[in-house]
């Protein structure tokens, strides 16, 4: 019996393609008819439009996407390259994104680099590879030379999503003002009276934990009794819980956290229900980002917020600027503090 590779002939599913040829034969139209309504072309009737629709449902026709490709010469796909899905707010600014891209016809594909540079190096050459026609970048990491390399030697849009990595020529970016709203939350503990605040942040290589822990420096300088703490490391729960706890072992612990993002949000009320530490009257509490479980927390959590699914649909917006010959340029969205139960004045003479 024939084979091939190893699979025997015989027993392959075998599909008999529906074509535009029949397509146009059912609906008694030309061919090129078929061709200008499936490319949306203006010059086209109602009339001839409803009868290629119903002979395409009828016949269960799909369009062949790489013959459509090459003759354009793009793929209507965009690579979205994210730092860790896992992260509610990436998921809601993929959503954003994608949201935007489908409604101008592009597919897009999302690859998660699990909050590991190399695979942003990876991911970015095999959708270079795979000839997507332009990128989404929310990196894992900012800094890794593999990456930068791999990005100097594509030809391609780029839009950078909260991230500043070297661009290249065609690179925009839409960027969140993390510290307007850092600012303002601290202004707002600093006017309640507390004088330890907290930062339990990400790493430094990704440009949100740069903004953050550099606002809140900076307004602390302007205060010289108010001393601001960073604790840096991933933005993970398992880090707002270890920095959470030994900050509460200090002598002097702080009066107020800032949790980073959601991730470590929920390493912080972790540690601070074991150590029955009450919200707002032994620490206050202000989480950068809305959290799934806001609603269910009591007192309801001061916020530093910001709207994910726009960031989504602007990144998406800019990249269809470039794919028409737009020029690069950067938005920069707000982030705005949300003043809650969660803050209030630190009690007298507290350690």
């Amino acid at each position: 019996m024939p084979m091939t590779d190893g699979i025997r002939a015989d027993h392959r599913p075998s599909r008999n393609r529906v074509g535009m040829q029949e397509v146009a034969a059912r609906a008694g139209v030309a061919l090129s008819s078929v061709s200008r309504v499936l490319s949306r072309h203006p010059d086209v009737s109602d009339v001839m439009r409803n009868k290629v629709i119903d002979a395409v449902a009828a016949l269960g026709y799909e369009p062949n996407l790489l013959a459509q490709s090459l003759r354009r010469g793009a793929s209507m796909t965009v690579g979205f390259v994210v730092g860790n899905i896992s992260n509610p707010l990436l998921s809601e600014i993929g959503l954003g994104a994608e949201l935007e891209l489908r409604s101008a016809g592009y597919s897009m594909l999302l690859a998660n680099s699990m909050d590991d540079a190399t695979l942003d190096n990876a991911h970015i050459r095999l959708f270079a590879q795979r000839r997507v026609d332009g990128l989404l970048l929310s990196l894992a990491s900012e800094t890794s030379q593999a990456t930068i390399e791999a990005l100097s030697r594509i030809d391609l849009p780029v839009v950078m999503v909260d991230r500043e990595a070297c661009p290249t020529p065609m690179t925009s970016s839409v960027l969140t003002d993390h510290a307007g709203g850092i600012s303002a939350a601290v202004e707002h503990l600093v006017e309640l009276g507390h004088r330890r605040i907290a930062l339990v942040n990400g790493r430094s290589d990704l440009r949100p934990a740069r903004e953050r822990a550099s606002a809140l420096r900076r307004v602390c300088r302007r205060y010289p009794h108010v001393t601001g703490v960073v604790r840096s490391g991933a933005f993970t729960s398992a880090h707002g819980a270890a920095a959470t706890a030994a900050m509460l072992d200090n002598a002097a612990p702080p009066t107020a956290i800032i949790a980073g993002n959601n991730q470590i949000l929920v390493g912080v009320l972790r540690v601070l229900r074991e150590r029955n530490v009450s919200i707002p009257a032994d620490v206050s509490l202000i989480t950068c980002d809305e959290s799934p479980l806001s609603e269910f927390v009591e007192p309801p959590l001061a916020t530093i917020h910001r709207d994910p699914q726009l960031m989504g649909s602007t990144a998406a917006e800019l990249l269809l600027e470039l794919f028409a010959g737009g020029s690069v340029r950067t938005a920069v969205l707000p982030a705005s503090f949300r003043a809650a139960d969660s803050c209030a004045p630190p009690r007298d003479g507290r350690q």
